[in-house]
């Protein structure tokens, strides 16, 4: 399982002209499932999520969790992050999770989110095009594996 977080003032995702999430400052969360992922990682992630200290203190530091900020928290859903370019120009997602898995295990990361942190968790719609809007902050970008 793989994310990208991006720290963000606002960020917003729309399917069909249709805003279906979005959040003020936190984070925006790309989630990239790869085959043989499965609820342990879905748990892990969410563990490293909540607790990676990528916003800054009083003094400047990155130093404060997305929970200590009263941060809020857009997932969308990214099996791009699997793709490998290991020749030629095209790449494969031969690593990426399957569709079924990857929907399952997606809704589960989203739903473990929202019992375990207090501010607003959006998500983006699995499997459709969207247009994903930001504000990053920093800019903070970090690619985070479990």
């Amino acid at each position: 399982m793989k994310s990208l977080i991006q720290v963000v003032e606002e960020a917003r995702v729309e399917v069909d002209s249709r805003i279906t999430g979005s959040v003020g400052r936190g984070m925006l969360i790309f989630l990239g499932i790869g085959e043989g992922d499965s609820k342990n990682q879905v748990d892990e992630m969410a563990d490293k999520v909540l607790g990676l200290r990528i916003f800054p203190d009083e003094e400047g530091k990155m130093n404060l969790s997305v929970r200590d900020v009263a941060g809020e928290i857009l997932v969308i859903s990214q099996f791009t992050l699997y793709g490998r370019i290991d020749s030629g120009r095209r790449p494969s997602f031969s690593q990426a999770g399957s569709y079924a898995e990857s929907k399952k295990l997606y809704r589960d990361f989203v739903e473990e989110l929202k019992s375990r942190h207090e501010e607003k968790v959006e998500s983006g719609s699995f499997g459709s095009h969207m247009k994903v809007n930001l504000t990053n902050d920093g800019p903070i970008t970090l690619l985070v594996e479990s």
